[in-house]
């Protein structure tokens, strides 16, 4: 076999670019959008990824690309997962598109960290409002600021004019060449309540008129033929995560509640619950009035705030999952989850309603300031890592099992409560960074457990 035989076995080659900017509020989700859609109304394949925890980015850019989008984290997810990912997109994309998440450098690891890692050009989106050769300086100063990545060119957004265009243009370093100026247009960006508490379903209609107008804009900078025309990068599959997980769910059939009120899941949770073996009965805890049939449940985060009187009412609902608990079914409850297993939650409006009551508290929202950060919820069934960011708290709670182990910080993390077979915290799991945790926690049976004891050492 030839050696550039076993070079396309063992690697997928496929152009690709990291879409940074030098702070939050740049125009990122707008711009990987818009590129998004301008190549797949090409017809092209294009599968976009976004950095970091995040929930409803990924919602935005799966509507432009129409191809499912992935979070990638090198401290949630791990190297060999972000790794896995992304080969498995360059085998069958015309194009990858990385989203980073607030400046290029901000974090520990950072974005700059993870283009680094798999060598992914960099193009810089910077709102340019208020400035013109000071761009330059900004961008020279990011380009120079490592040498450990490439920044292939940028893309000024919210550009005045064409004389603002020029100025630009003219101040900017050889090395870094301006690729597109997006104008300084409303109906171009995408409107900032899609990052609150308005998701991407319920803008539909909205957002494809943004992406069709962002698409176009770019489409005139000629920006299609410079990304397609760009030369690959390689991709490896990463040889731990060569092989699927054992079918540790098997015959196990997990409902996921998902509706306005419950909508924080990552795509990778749903996928590896899948690929050990579990059914995923998809129901809403608003609109149906029966839990499915099913082995154990997940109530993920979301916004049960502002659908309080709905999930109240649904009396029926309410009882199949009393039920359920007091069977001893394995629950998982996370963030919005939690708030609902309490005894009641106080809404946006002040208006108190009845919750489930299988955990004893209350939850209420506190205004803008929320809590958030990286942690690893230090499970029974093994260590799981994840995330928080609420605006609520919950009081008159039991005391916890566990707490929460922050990435960076020595003081305690988000509580981590249990009650007969229902866990419930304020943190978001990864599910793939232990899946065999994850099997236990929903109730993998004995001679499943035994083998996940095995793995696990």
């Amino acid at each position: 076999m030839s050696e550039h035989a076993t070079l396309r076995e063992t690697s997928a080659t496929c152009p690709a670019v990291f879409v940074a900017a030098p702070a939050s509020g740049q125009g990122k989700t707008t711009v990987t959008a818009a590129l998004a859609r301008m190549l797949r109304r090409r017809g092209k394949v294009v599968r976009v990824f976004k950095t970091g925890p995040d929930y409803l980015d990924p919602r935005v850019l799966a509507q432009a690309s129409g191809q499912p989008v992935d979070s990638l984290d090198l401290w949630m997810a791990g190297e060999a997962y972000c790794r896995r990912r992304l080969y498995e997109a360059a085998r069958q994309a015309d194009l990858i598109l990385v989203e980073g998440a607030m400046g290029l450098f901000d974090g520990e690891p950072s974005s700059a960290d993870l283009a680094s890692l798999f060598g992914l050009p960099m193009v810089i989106v910077m709102d340019v409002k208020g400035m013109a050769q000071t761009t330059a300086a900004l961008v020279a100063g990011l380009a120079g600021f490592r040498d450990d990545i490439r920044i292939a060119g940028l893309i000024a957004n919210a550009c005045g004019s064409a004389r603002h265009r020029e100025l630009i243009e003219a101040a900017l370093p050889e090395s870094v060449p301006l690729l597109a100026a997006v104008p300084r247009d409303p109906a171009l960006a995408l409107p900032e309540r899609h990052l609150g508490l308005v998701q991407a379903e319920e803008i539909r209609d909205d957002l494809e008129a943004r992406f069709e107008a962002g698409a176009e804009a770019l489409e005139a900078e000629g920006l299609a033929e410079a990304l397609l025309g760009m030369a690959p990068v390689a991709f490896t599959p990463a040889p731990t995560e060569a092989a699927a997980p054992p079918a540790w769910l098997a015959g196990r059939t997990i409902a996921v509640a998902r509706d306005a009120a419950f909508s924080f899941v990552y795509q990778a949770n749903l996928d590896l619950l899948e690929r050990m073996g579990a059914t995923l009965r998809i129901f809403s805890p608003l609109t149906d009035t029966h839990l499915p049939p099913c082995d154990a449940l997940w109530l993920p985060g979301g916004y049960p705030e502002l659908h309080a009187a709905g999930l109240a009412e649904n009396v029926p609902m309410r009882d199949d999952i009393q039920r359920a608990f007091a069977a001893d079914l394995p629950i998982l409850a996370e963030c919005g989850g939690l708030l609902y297993c309490l005894e009641s939650l106080t809404d946006t409006d002040e208006q108190t309603h009845a919750m489930l009551g299988l955990l004893p508290g209350h939850g209420a929202m506190r205004g803008r300031r929320g809590c958030q950060g990286m942690q690893t919820a230090g499970l029974p069934e093994g260590p799981v890592r994840g995330h928080a960011h609420h605006r609520s708290q919950a009081s008159g709670t039991p005391e916890p099992i566990a707490h929460g182990q922050r990435q960076r910080h020595s003081a305690p993390g988000e509580a981590i409560y249990r009650a007969r077979r229902l866990t419930a915290t304020y943190l978001h799991l990864f599910f793939p960074d232990n899946p065999a945790a994850v099997a236990r926690l929903f109730g993998a049976n004995a001679v499943e457990a035994d083998s996940i004891k095995e793995c696990q050492g």
